[in-house]
This record gives structure tokens, C-alpha cells and sequence, in this order.
């Protein structure tokens, strides 16, 4: 039954990186473009968080925390030079 839903809320994820994808292609100012990228890291942390599950490799877990921590960092260094006050 885990297995189920887990299969079914990879699904999910894989549509919304997809949609993800083109609306960072498709984003009108650059402001769209950087939150379509930061919802495409969060989506691409839950792809891996799955992935561990499915193979069994904890070590994909810390792998993921850390890419978070860089997400978030790479975003507000974006949002502070957007705001020209870097």
C-alpha cells in the first residue's frame, strides 16, 4: 500500500517538475524565472527524497538537505541582486 502511494506521489512530482520546466521557459519576467527555479529545486529534492526511498540509500537524504541548504541560499543571493542591494 506504501509502495502504492509513493509510486502514485512520484507520479505527481515528475508532472510538476514537467510544468515546472516550462514555466521557467516560458516565464515573462525574471522574477517568474527564479521562483519557477526554486519550486524546480524543491521538486527536484522531493524526486531525490523518493529516489532514497526506492533504493534504500539513506545517504540520498543528506544529499538532498544539502542541495536545500544551496537552493535556498543561491536564492536569496538571486533575490538580494535583483533588489540591487548586494
Amino acid at each position: 500500500m506504501v509502495n502504492i502511494l509513493l509510486s502514485i506521489a512520484l507520479g505527481i512530482i515528475v508532472i510538476s517538475f514537467i510544468l515546472v520546466i516550462v514555466r521557467f521557459m516560458l516565464g515573462d519576467t525574471v522574477v517568474d524565472r527564479v521562483v519557477a527555479l526554486d519550486v524546480l529545486t524543491v521538486s527536484s529534492i522531493g524526486l531525490i527524497v523518493m529516489l532514497a526511498h526506492f533504493f534504500g540509500r539513506v545517504i540520498y537524504i543528506d544529499v538532498s538537505i544539502v542541495y536545500g541548504i544551496l537552493s535556498f541560499i543561491g536564492v536569496i543571493v538571486i533575490a538580494k541582486f535583483l533588489a540591487k542591494s548586494l
